[in-house]
């Protein structure tokens, strides 16, 4: 049977592009899923203001009346400008077993980025660092992150007969989380907060935290901007991201490191227990009773915590800072349960952010890679 690709040209056969993610994995016990609605407004243009500067389209391909892959196609125009480059992305990309069914779908999508004056299209990557990055090449036998995207091992085997070449990777690590905060950490942290005049904040109620809630974003701007395809946040995204996620948060789980004299965050720490399980159990759905799961995750037993979004500006960077939040949060960590953490993925070449784990007892357990090919 011949395999159709059709664009998704209306908000009802969108969701059916949203929803194939879960049907394709469904019993996979690696394969967490989102939620249905979130990934809705990420890939609306009217919801989403990352489409200010970017533009997307969105395949699906069919055998007969069955959807058997998806993939979405984007240029990030800001992304282009800072990193001086034509390209296109591939992103939220899921198909069977099936190569004619990958290179219709990649074709469709490479077409598309010609059309707009693209020469090379690389991905899996979305509209900004915070939607899911990379394709997992290894780590197959271990439970993804709420930040992550699960693929099967057979995705990478079809890219690279597609003529896709590695760009660049990202690896992921399991921390055995310490009983007491190693003396080193301790010596560093505290030299650390009288020589730079810093403070670690905490927070006790939500309305404590809107104050530092664009200035948590900023910061993130200021780290993140050196490294691989980043795109800057503007202040509509900065808007949008606050009231995604702050009141999300489990407070505290919180860390922040700001400057004695004028408050200003120089690094931070937002890290959550591990939803994976719960969001399994919610099959993409917050309602009726998703919701349920994903709040007894949060706040019941968990002994895994993800350490979500960890930064330090880079004025401060190798300056001690990193063992600041480590120094305020394995306490915390400990009286909570939680034996082990999971880093969000760090670009292999970020050998900054990999030095922070060299007094911790860590294991590498994933690694993705975004894919290049020019065109």
């Amino acid at each position: 049977m011949s395999i159709v690709i059709k664009e998704v040209a209306d908000k009802a056969t969108l969701r059916k592009f949203v929803a194939f993610n879960i049907k394709l994995y469904e019993g996979n016990p690696y394969h967490v899923p989102g939620l249905i609605d979130d990934e809705m407004m990420t890939l609306e243009e009217s919801r989403n203001p990352a489409f200010d500067f970017c533009e997307s389209v969105y395949y699906l391909a069919y055998k007969g009346e069955e959807i058997v892959g998806r993939i979405a196609g984007i240029i990030n125009h800001r992304a282009n400008e800072t990193w001086k480059q034509q390209y296109g992305r591939f992103g939220f990309v899921d198909f069977i077993d099936d190569e004619e069914v990958s290179k219709a779908l990649f074709d469709a999508v490479e077409k598309w980025a010609v059309a707009k004056g693209m020469n090379g299209i690389q991905g899996p990557l979305g509209f900004t660092d915070l939607d899911h990055e990379g394709l997992l090449v290894w780590g197959f036998d271990r439970l993804g992150t709420m930040a992550t995207a699960y693929s099967f091992p057979y995705y990478k085997e079809h890219l690279a007969k597609l003529g896709y070449e590695k760009d660049q990777d990202w690896n992921e690590f399991l921390v055995n989380m310490p009983t007491s905060i190693p003396e080193k950490h301790k010596r560093i942290s505290e030299l650390v907060l009288k020589r730079y005049g810093l403070k670690i904040k905490k927070f006790k109620k939500v309305k404590e935290i809107w104050p530092y809630a664009k200035r948590i974003f900023l910061l993130w701007n200021e780290a993140y901007k050196p490294l691989y395809g980043y795109s800057e946040l503007s202040d509509k995204q900065i808007d949008y991201y606050i009231k995604m996620y702050i009141p999300m948060l489990r407070l505290e789980l919180i860390t922040l490191v700001v400057r004695e004299a004028d408050d200003a965050v120089v690094g931070l720490a937002i890290t959550l227990p591990s939803l994976s399980k719960a969001l399994q159990k919610a099959k993409g759905k917050l309602f009726p009773i998703g919701w349920i799961y994903l709040l007894k995750a949060l706040y019941g037993k968990n002994n895994l915590v993800d350490l979500y979004i960890m930064g330090v500006h880079p004025d401060y960077q190798n300056k001690g800072v990193n063992a600041l939040l480590f120094y305020d949060l394995i306490p915390i960590y400990n009286r909570l349960g939680f034996t082990h953490a999971e880093s969000n993925p760090e670009l292999e070449l970020n050998k900054k952010m990999q030095s922070q784990w060299a007094d911790f007892d860590v294991t590498h357990i994933k690694t993705r890679r975004a894919f290049i090919k020019h065109l």
